[in-house]
């Protein structure tokens, strides 16, 4: 004689035992991706110039954004100097260049100024080490 099929309680009850849990009980906890910003370096330069000033998020988002915007542009013009010249590696004078290309008149001459002193800060820590 032949057996007798199972009633569908128990079919239920042996499909669920044998299934892994559900995806809804275990959630993958989700990697939050980092976003790069010069807020801190803004905030430091803000507090060697005025101790006393704050910055409110807003103000600190639009100068975000345009650190990025200037250092896009210099980037780019720096590009494209270094393919005219016919070369692979964008150095110091083709950031120079590109900035006195985008910065008007005296904002360049202290951009320029600045750059060479940090560069020249740079080298000197690097080769007493």
């Amino acid at each position: 004689m032949a057996p007798k099929p199972a009633s569908t309680a128990s079919k239920a009850l042996a499909s669920t035992a044998s299934k892994a849990p559900s995806k809804t009980t275990e959630k993958k906890k989700r990697k939050k991706t980092r976003k790069e910003t010069y807020s801190s370096y803004i905030y430091k330069v803000l507090k060697q110039v005025h101790p006393d000033t704050g910055i409110s998020n807003k103000a600190m988002s639009i100068l975000n954004s345009f650190v990025n915007d200037i250092f896009e542009r210099i980037a780019s013009e720096a590009s494209k100097l270094a393919q005219y010249s016919k070369k692979s590696t964008i150095s110091s004078h083709e950031i120079q260049t590109s900035v006195r290309l985008i910065l008007p008149g005296e904002l360049a001459k202290h951009a320029i100024s600045e750059g060479t002193k940090s560069v020249t800060k740079f080298s000197s820590a690097t080769t007493t080490k």
